[in-house]
This record gives C-alpha cells, sequence and structure tokens, in this order.
C-alpha cells in the first residue's frame, strides 16, 4: 500500500507541477496557426465566394444550417460586407499573433473564435484538414502554449532578469497593455451578452475565461502569500496537462480510424486505392507526376500498403520510442508527398502540426537552437545593443513561464 501511495503521490506532483511538454505545445501553436494563416491568405482573393455573403452557400442557408447543428459563427450576426471583412481580418490578425506567441492565452481564444466563425458559416469548404484544425483550436485554448519559442515567454524573461538586477523592486511588472486589452475585450463581450447574440453555453465559456484572466493578474499583483499563486498554477498545469493528453489520443484516434476503415475496403486490400486518385483532375497539380507515379504497379501497391500498415500500427508504437519516431517521420514524409502530389498542402501542413505533439522534445530543443543560431547569424545581438547591455549569444528559451507578470502566455 505504501508503494501505491507513493505511485499515486508521484504521478498526482508529475501533472500538477509542471506543464508538460513545452515544446510540443509550441509546435502545435506555431503548425496550427500558420497553416490557418497561410490559408487565409492563399484564399483571400476568393473569400467571398468561401465565406462572404456572395458565396454559392447563401445568407439564408446557413442560417438554417446553424439553427439546426448550433454551431457557433460570429459572421451569423450580420450580412454586412463590413462584418464579414471585420471577422476575416481578425481570423487573419489573431493567427498571426498566436503565432508569433503575443499574448497566446488571449490570441487562442481569439483564434478559435476566428476558426469556428469561419468554417461553420460554410461547413462544406474544405479538404480534411479543416476538420483538423476545427478541433485543435478548442484545444489550444486550455494549454500553455506560450512557454517557448514566443513573445512572452521572451518577455517573461527580460522580467525574470530585471528582478534579478533589482529593476523591478514591486511583485509585478505594470502590464497596461495586457489591462487595456482585457477591458476592450470585456466591452466586446458585454455587448454581445446585452444584444443576445451568444448562447447560455458560450456565454458561461467566454465570461469564465475573461474572469480567470482577470483572476490571475490579481492574484499576481495583489496577494500577499504565495499559496494562491501556487494553487493557480496547479490548476493551470492540470488543465494544460489534460488538454495535451486530448490533443495526443485526438490524434492517435484520427489515423486508427483511418486505418482500420482502409482495411475494410476492396481497394485498399488489392492495393489499388492510391491509384485512382492519382487520375482525377481535381488532385493532379502535376499531371505528369501522376502519370509517373501510377504507371508502376509494385510502387502504388507499397504506398496502398504501407499507408494502411503505418495508420494502423502507429498507436500501438507509443509505447515503444524508437519505433514510433520511425513511424511518425514515415507519416509525416507521407503527407509532404501528398502535400505535392495531390495538392493538398493545408491538409498536410495539418496532419503534420497534429503528428508534432510526439516530436521527442531533444530534437525540438536542438531544432529551436538552430534557429536561435541562424537568427544569431542573420541578426547579430551586439548590431542593435542598447544603451547598458552588455551584448550575448544566441540561446534557446528554457520552458520557465512566468504566470505572475500579467496578461501574458
Amino acid at each position: 500500500m505504501n508503494r501505491i501511495a507513493v505511485s499515486i503521490s508521484r504521478g498526482i506532483a508529475r501533472v500538477t507541477d509542471a506543464a508538460l511538454g513545452p515544446y510540443q505545445t509550441a509546435v502545435i501553436r506555431i503548425g496550427f496557426a500558420a497553416t490557418w494563416l497561410l490559408f487565409l491568405l492563399r484564399e483571400f482573393p476568393h473569400r467571398q465566394e468561401m465565406y462572404g455573403p456572395d458565396g454559392p452557400w447563401k445568407w439564408d442557408l446557413a442560417q438554417r444550417l446553424v439553427a439546426d447543428n448550433h454551431a457557433f459563427t460570429i459572421l451569423m450576426w450580420s450580412d454586412s460586407q463590413v462584418w464579414f471583412e471585420t471577422v476575416y481580418a481578425l481570423a487573419v490578425l489573431s493567427a498571426l499573433l498566436l503565432l508569433v506567441g503575443w499574448r497566446t492565452r488571449t490570441m487562442s481564444v481569439l483564434f478559435m473564435v476566428g476558426v469556428l466563425s469561419l468554417q461553420n458559416r460554410s461547413i462544406f469548404m474544405g479538404d480534411g484538414g479543416d476538420n483538423v484544425i476545427h478541433l485543435m483550436a478548442i484545444y489550444l485554448v486550455f494549454t500553455r502554449c506560450g512557454q517557448v519559442w514566443s513573445l512572452d515567454a521572451r518577455r517573461a524573461r527580460l522580467t525574470r532578469e530585471a528582478r534579478a538586477r533589482g529593476d523591478l523592486p514591486q511583485a509585478g511588472a505594470k502590464d497596461r497593455v495586457g489591462l487595456v486589452l482585457w477591458a476592450a475585450l470585456g466591452l466586446l463581450l458585454a455587448a454581445a451578452t446585452g444584444a443576445g447574440r451568444l448562447s447560455p453555453g458560450w456565454l458561461a465559456i467566454f465570461w469564465g475565461l475573461w474572469a480567470v484572466q482577470a483572476l490571475w493578474w490579481a492574484v499576481g499583483r495583489l496577494a500577499r502569500t504565495v499559496e494562491p499563486r501556487i494553487l493557480l498554477d496547479v490548476i493551470a498545469n492540470a488543465v494544460h496537462n489534460a488538454a495535451l493528453l486530448v490533443i495526443m489520443a485526438e490524434a492517435c484516434l484520427i489515423y486508427a480510424t483511418a486505418g482500420w476503415y482502409k482495411i475494410q475496403g476492396s481497394r485498399w486490400q488489392d492495393g489499388t486505392a492510391v491509384y485512382y486518385p492519382l487520375h482525377l483532375d481535381y488532385f493532379s497539380p502535376w499531371p505528369a507526376l501522376s502519370d509517373l507515379l501510377a504507371s508502376h504497379g509494385t510502387i502504388v501497391m507499397l504506398v496502398t500498403y504501407g499507408t494502411v500498415a503505418v495508420q494502423v500500427a502507429f498507436p500501438f508504437t507509443l509505447i515503444n520510442r524508437r519505433v514510433k519516431n520511425v513511424l511518425l517521420a514515415a507519416m509525416m514524409t507521407e503527407h509532404a508527398v501528398i502535400a505535392v502530389v495531390l495538392g493538398l498542402p493545408f491538409f498536410s501542413l495539418a496532419m503534420i502540426a497534429a503528428d508534432a505533439v510526439f516530436l521527442p522534445t531533444s530534437f525540438l530543443r536542438r531544432l529551436g537552437g538552430w534557429a536561435a543560431r541562424a537568427r544569431g547569424r542573420l541578426f547579430p545581438p551586439g548590431a542593435r545593443k542598447l544603451p547598458g547591455q552588455r551584448a550575448q549569444g544566441p540561446r534557446t528559451p528554457e520552458p520557465a513561464e512566468d504566470p505572475h507578470v500579467g496578461f501574458t502566455a
């Protein structure tokens, strides 16, 4: 019984002491924000046909669909052109700011609002990757995805260094930008509530997130003891780790269901399933390349069977790190090939971003080190040194987040 109690206590401590997977969640944040941002910029000339009032999926049809499935979309608040352009710009801006990690807690919520609003307005606009982005945008709200590789992490590090030098004698640093952002979003939320635009469920979610943000800042600034801050950290870490587990389970479920459904198909059983998409004009951006691949029956058969085997086996390989890494590299390579051969870049980017949750931390740290060295060569630290600063070499940010600076990560 003592051994069991010790094991349980260690497990609880591991789940609550720290937000696990800081590099993995950062990669997920960057990957999905970049995928959605690139998609919006790529389809900017066609935005009216896809999500705007002039699209084939008319306003009346969208109203009937939303009334039936109760999906969340702020695009249905008005059919004016100005409102559509505002929402589209919000989606682009929130994706960009989430990508660089500026106010990640707030931007993750706005990112979710932009994704759900556009996708639920016209649910037939997508290639499968939109479903993954749809789900991950919700999960990211509950993660602490700004611990590393973000402007929030940089600001927290600079704040800690300033405190160590004695430049910030007070318990917390002033965060006027965060306060203004929080107050502005509160006013917008109050206006939407007064107009009756939000359902009771979404009202509870958005007001709850807004209140938690205020509580987080108030405890960081006003608490005289460390216990309230420790309690908030424990809760935030537990929620983050639960959301990270859900993201991993979602990725496994996607591959498991896809693989087992493929097994039941006759074309996948006889090894010819890959042959047919290569002859569809919609999936042939490079006809010569598609014809070249389709002309080799052995390659088609190996790719068909290999796809099924990798998708079915991947969830079971998580217990073995080396085998998991090999299959992970194979799946990412497969998605890169799909992006080029079948012309599905955003679907492939979304799946690669979902796969990144399983990347080893050592590889991600090395990747961050390479990026830091490349940035140091392009922008030498001493080139724009501030007065009184000492030039420092490039460094890889540590996964230490200061949650008491204000409205940060």
